[in-house]
């Protein structure tokens, strides 16, 4: 399995134009660390980094993993609407340099 996965947004006339990267690191107790996300920026404006973001935190309830936002995106989000994500199910934690050192060390790997 690669440390490094994404959620991934296509157009009908375009693949790959946008992508949420997070890590199911196995040393974790289920948790999911989302990391960097960005959208292609000819398709910027269409609300995809929104769909990326939804889509990625509903699978993250379905799975039963606790977020922890390393991307700036995924942190304003939870900041703002943490308790409703909580309320639906979900579960998050704020990042810690042991987040931000795994993301580092296993991105690495990866590359």
């Amino acid at each position: 399995m690669r440390p490094v996965s994404a959620f991934t947004v296509d157009l009908a006339d375009a693949r790959g134009v946008g992508r949420a990267d997070f890590i199911d690191p196995a040393d974790a107790d289920r948790q999911r660390i989302f990391f960097h996300t960005e959208v292609d920026e000819q398709f910027a404006g269409r609300g995809l980094a929104g769909i990326l973001l939804r889509e990625a935190l509903a699978d993250s309830i379905r799975n039963g993993l606790t977020v922890v936002p390393v991307c700036p995106l995924f942190a304003r989000h939870l900041k703002k609407h943490g308790e409703e994500f909580i309320g639906d199910g979900g579960a998050w934690r704020a990042a810690t340099r042991e987040h931000i050192a795994t993301v580092s060390r296993l991105a690495h790997v990866d590359s």
